[in-house]
């Protein structure tokens, strides 16, 4: 779920050709709520085939050697910050920087646009709005090697970007549902100015690394798995131990695999981005906000939990979601966590990290922002995140971090 993005959130949207019947009796009405219940089971867990537009391009103006943008005014749009605009069918993007102006009666809003890469914008009508403003670590000027990891069903891609003056300290970014590695770049040059290497992994069923058997997302409970194998990849290439940045889903993955990694003892903490804490939780309010009685989603949720859900579902097995309730399991969580989250956020709401943060302030440091929806906590307030960051995690690197005034 990645980010506060249009990727994270268009997984439970219903089309119009959703499920709609006419109840005329009790058999019927059995039927419905088995069809509409099965139908959000399987969305939670089938991966997203392509991204959707959900923005218009109105017109790209230039005034000398600047370029602006007009949008289509949505709830993402209106937001001020930093943010990417992906179109071309994802070909193509540009950077996109501070609200110029926002006419509420029009339904637009002008935005300057900072950089393009890959196509032109003006020949664009429509595109995705994105916490990522780049697709790859050249186009930040950053240093980067392609490399594997030797998953459970074959080699996944991941990038490992050296910092200039290493520790031995890495930094593990893991995307969000929906997402892809991109998603983890913004937080790249933090962990550089600490002392920390980068590798910012791919997993089972994202659309880079290979899909797992039954093609489904285990919403933590497989992927950790994928982590463990990037923890030794780090640890082989020289890491004492490693920091993992999760988002959305990557979060819950976080949490996992400090939980259940044969190498945890190499995590030295978590910095969480918008993460799912408790799954119950996000289900619970996604059928609310898409208007599904209370009963439906709950039985939803057996689908997902019952061994004889998987013939519904296509999971290879069922998943545990009280396992990943870090709300009722808050004193069994060990590993230093920064968790940075939006009260605004509509797609994992943030209550259940305030309760884990109240339940365990031992280990949970909870860092609230506002205005930022999903995952986009870097993009509204870019320094007050990557200071958080930077002042949360740098006396638990110790030696191995640049002091600040030489970051």
């Amino acid at each position: 779920m990645a980010s506060s993005d249009q990727q994270s959130r268009s997984w439970l949207k219903w089309g119009a050709a959703g499920i709609a019947a006419a109840c005329s009796g009790a058999v019927v009405v059995v039927t419905a709520t088995s069809a509409l219940a099965a139908y959000f089971a399987r969305r939670v867990v089938i991966p997203d085939k392509r991204r959707i537009d959900n923005v218009a391009i109105l017109a790209v103006i230039s005034h000398g050697p600047t370029t602006h943008v007009v949008l289509e005014a949505t709830a993402e749009t209106v937001v001020d910050g930093h943010y990417g605009l992906f179109f071309n069918a994802g070909t193509a993007h540009a950077a996109i920087g501070p609200i110029i102006s926002y006419v509420p009666r029009e339904g637009s809003v002008t935005r300057e646009v900072i950089s393009q890469c890959g196509g032109e914008l003006r020949a664009a009508t429509s595109g995705w709005w994105s916490g990522n403003l780049h697709a790859h670590p050249g186009e930040m000027g950053l240093d980067v090697e392609d490399v594997t990891l030797p998953l459970r069903d074959g080699d996944a891609p991941a990038w490992f970007l050296p910092a200039p003056a290493p520790g031995h300290t890495w930094a593990i970014m893991v995307h969000g549902r929906g997402a892809t590695r991109n998603e983890g770049l913004r937080a790249v040059p933090t962990a550089h100015r600490l002392g920390m290497h980068a590798l910012l992994m791919s997993y089972r069923n994202d659309g880079d690394a290979p899909a797992a058997a039954d093609g489904r997302y285990g919403l933590g409970v497989t992927e950790w798995a994928d982590v463990e194998t990037a923890i030794d990849f780090a640890v082989a290439r020289g890491a004492k131990d490693v920091v993992l940045f999760g988002y959305s889903m990557g979060g819950a993955i976080c949490l996992q695999a400090a939980d259940l990694a044969r190498n945890r003892k190499h995590v030295l903490a978590l910095v969480l981005d918008g993460p799912v804490i408790s799954w119950v939780n996000v289900l619970a309010h996604q059928a609310q906000a898409n208007r599904i009685p209370n009963f439906i989603g709950q039985y939803a949720q057996v689908m997902l939990t019952h061994p004889l859900g998987r013939r519904i579902t296509g999971l290879a097995a069922p998943v545990n979601l009280k396992d990943m309730d870090w709300v009722s399991r808050a004193v069994e969580l060990r590993t230093p966590a920064l968790i940075l989250h939006s009260i605004d956020d509509d797609f994992v709401p943030f209550e259940p990290t305030a309760e884990l943060a109240r339940r365990n302030p031992e280990m949970v440091t909870f860092e609230p922002f506002g205005k930022a929806r999903h995952t986009k906590e870097w993009n509204v307030d870019r320094q007050r995140w990557e200071d958080a960051v930077e002042e949360w995690l740098r006396p638990r690197l110790g030696r191995h971090a640049l002091p600040r005034d030489q970051a």
